[in-house]
């Protein structure tokens, strides 16, 4: 079989509408018949969620901080089997890091050995886009820019003013979308709603290929695609928490990776999944149940009333499961759920935490973690922080000691209570 072949959309800066040209590349590609195998950059959850619905086909994030080189060339690699193209989307402008300067798309590109679609929101710019774009092209050796999409044009002048400044950088210009307040999404504090939430996703990503197949040279940038590089198999990164793992998910547990599912299945855990939002318990044989992250603090009212789920968790507790939760699931773990608008809900209360967002401050970064707990997960795990709510632990010990990407200490992290843990951070990989 021929290797699958592979390009990288990225931009200069977030906000420059690559998701949504991701969506609309996926979508108008998939109408052509190919196959598209979706991936993005770095820790984000939910746009994997939008580019697996345009594709048809499971997104996987591919993490260049987080994980080794070897990873992500056996995860790409295996993603992007059996089908046409690899398109990654990136995260946040190509070359954005974390503090440490290590784990931007750029990275990512160059592991990979892919080339760049750079799309370039044009809104206030005119002649001086080329040396921006020039910039970009020349900054790192390593990394390709094959050609650029301009995004956000204000009219025919306005195209014929970028197009003509950009002869000057010798990079192939695919094409130049208008400004469409169509092409927009709704955003919450952590990012994309998720599409189910989005009205009628569907009519939204039908406009997004239209405007593709309208303004782009479909051939021109496929002819710059560039075949993977021969890969392993992906290495199993983290243990499963136990041979039958019972994981929540629903739109209030939506944040599991698929990396780490599909490695626990290939170690020979038994995966069976429920929904605390539909009032389900966590399956009575589990030897150790998962509650990803998501939104429990949207559904508090819904998640307080779930007697049967909270029920499950209280017996599972008593024979000894082992019970793990992220972020969202670390919140349900707990007593309560201060909402935004300050009403209380009550949580499963295996823990004595309460966590509010009535008082949002946003904590955000990648983490070094260290522990010494139930986890049969080894210490110096890499992880990722991304919240607005707080949470008051009354004085159990923590979970996880933590550092950042520059490896500066940081405020000890989650609770530890018997078998029952859980943190705010999302667990990518161990080193």
């Amino acid at each position: 079989m021929s290797l699958a072949r592979g390009l990288v959309v990225s931009a200069p800066r977030s906000g420059s509408g690559k998701t949504v040209i991701t969506l609309g590349l996926l979508a108008a590609l998939r109408r052509r018949g190919m196959v598209v195998a979706p991936a993005k950059s770095g820790p984000d959850y939910i746009d994997p969620q939008f580019s697996g619905r345009a594709a048809g086909r499971e997104a996987i994030n591919l993490d260049p901080w987080a994980m080794p080189s070897d990873q992500l060339r056996a995860l790409a690699g295996q993603q992007a089997t059996g089908a046409d193209l690899l398109l990654v989307e990136g995260a946040m402008g190509l070359f954005d890091a974390a503090a440490d300067g290590q784990g931007s798309t750029g990275d990512l590109a160059q592991t990979l050995q892919l080339p760049v679609i750079l799309v370039v929101d044009v809104d206030r710019h005119s002649q001086s886009v080329a040396p921006l774009v020039a910039g970009f092209a020349q900054w790192r050796p390593g990394v390709t820019v094959a050609g650029v999409i301009l995004n956000r044009v204000a009219s025919a002048r306005h195209e014929r003013m970028l197009v003509s400044a950009l002869r000057e950088t010798g990079l192939p210009l695919f094409g130049a979308i208008p400004r469409r307040p169509e092409l927009v999404t709704p955003e919450r504090h952590l990012g994309l709603v998720l599409p189910e939430e989005t009205g009628d996703f569907e009519s939204f990503l039908d406009y997004a290929a239209r405007t593709i197949e309208d303004f782009i040279d479909l051939d021109g940038l496929l002819a710059h695609a560039t075949p993977l590089r021969e890969h392993g198999a992906p290495a199993a990164v983290l243990p499963p928490l136990g041979q039958h793992m019972a994981i929540a998910r629903d739109a209030a547990f939506a944040f599991a990776y698929p990396h780490l599912l599909d490695g626990w299945r290939a170690q020979g855990a038994e995966l069976s999944f429920f929904s605390p939002l539909a009032d389900e318990s966590p399956a009575a044989d589990a030897d150790a149940i998962f509650l990803p992250g998501g939104y429990p603090e949207l559904h508090g009212a819904a998640l307080s009333a779930a007697d049967t789920f909270k029920q499950g968790l209280l017996s599972s507790r008593d024979r000894g499961v082992l019970i793990y939760g992220e972020c969202g699931g670390f919140m349900v773990l707990g007593q309560g759920i201060v909402d935004k608008d300050g009403a209380t809900h009550a949580m499963s209360g295996l823990l004595p935490v309460t966590t509010r967002i009535d008082r949002p401050k946003r904590v955000l970064g990648y983490r070094r973690l260290l522990h010494e707990s139930a986890l049969p997960w080894s210490s110096g795990l890499n992880g990722h922080e991304f919240h607005y709510s707080s949470a008051k632990t009354s004085g159990l010990p923590p979970l996880f000691e933590a550092l950042d990407a520059e490896g500066i200490r940081q405020p000890p992290m989650g609770a530890v209570m018997g078998r029952v843990m859980g943190s705010y951070a999302h667990v990518i990989s161990a080193p």
